[in-house]
């Protein structure tokens, strides 16, 4: 597993740990009881250290390379998945994967960003940075969804949306505009999480919802730290500050009544524990969608106008 900066003490105990288990089976000697012992000290090393991160050590959680991304949570989640492709005027794009399954025995719509894992499926998937016929994917779909009734679930986890030439010439403001509004149009009930980064216009696209929820140790801003810092003090090295001064963590924008909730992670982050965080994941949705499906569609509407149209009001 990839080590973070601050989890270098961590990371030693678990060397030594897992040093001990190869000691124990190669010489058929019990240590449980160490073992056991320093696992309790992990345990309470990784709560001490993740209950008092700084913003940008949260921007590194969010973006660690083994956090489960969109492919990760549909596979655990949604049953009988038919992806659907094609924005029906350009082409495909695969930073923004969608289509209809199962939750939970309730047909939805999900959708989300997908980064990849490894080299070849992080260029197949554009680092998660999707180009206008994404959007224009995603708008499509979201109708789609409207048209029969599906409740939409997005899961928001992009730098922000493709910045290259090629799709600035394609539309890209506009597609992402456009898609904003079919995201506050839909009748249906309509919930996103961030599951990683939620990065500027390239997430807000699919993420005008009903209810907004982050995972814990997820970032959502209107631009990078890097970015940021880059344009205020002309230099990236100011990133720590950026990401303080922006209030991109969870916790900042449920006090700033940006978001919904918090999905707790598991210890030490979601990429310790992706099947623990599936299942918090689901069980949160499955409670939020309850409450929403007893909302006529035209409060439903209503209520998410209402909702973003609030925010920045005294």
């Amino acid at each position: 597993m990839v080590t973070l900066e601050f989890e270098k003490n961590i990371n030693e105990l678990e060397k030594k740990i897992e040093e001990l288990r190869h000691v124990s089976k190669a010489d058929g000697v019990s240590i449980v009881s160490e073992i056991s012992k320093l696992q309790t000290k992990v345990n309470k090393l990784l709560k001490e250290t993740y209950e008092k991160l700084s913003p940008w050590e949260k921007v590194l959680v969010a973006r660690h390379p083994e956090r489960p991304h969109f492919f990760n949570y549909c596979t655990a989640l949604i049953e009988d998945f038919i992806e659907l492709s094609g924005d029906r005027s350009f082409g495909e794009d695969a930073a923004i994967i969608g289509g209809f399954g199962k939750f939970r025995g309730q047909p939805v719509l999900i959708m989300g960003h997908e980064k990849g894992h490894d080299t070849g499926s992080r260029l197949k998937h554009n680092f998660g940075m999707p180009k206008p016929e994404g959007y224009r994917k995603a708008q499509r779909l979201m109708k789609l969804a409207d048209h029969y009734g599906l409740p939409i679930i997005t899961l928001v986890d992009t730098a922000g949306a493709y910045p290259g030439v090629g799709a600035e010439e394609r539309g890209q403001s506009e597609a992402i505009a456009r898609s904003i509004d079919v995201c506050l149009s839909v009748s249906v009930p309509f919930i996103t999480v961030i599951i990683g980064e939620g990065g500027s216009g390239g997430a807000i696209a699919i993420a005008a919802a009903n209810r907004v929820l982050m995972f814990e140790h997820s970032i959502y801003s209107v631009i990078s730290p890097e970015g940021c810092a880059s344009i205020l003090w002309r230099s990236a090295d100011k990133k720590q500050e950026a990401a303080i001064a922006q209030k991109l963590t969870a916790q900042d924008l449920l006090k700033l009544k940006v978001i919904d909730g918090i999905i707790k992670e598991p210890l030490g982050g979601a990429h310790r524990d992706p099947k623990e965080a599936a299942k918090a994941l689901g069980d949160t949705l499955e409670r939020e969608l309850k409450s929403l499906q007893s909302l006529s569609p035209a409060e439903l509407v209503r209520k998410r106008q209402e909702k973003f149209l609030a925010m920045g009001r005294s």
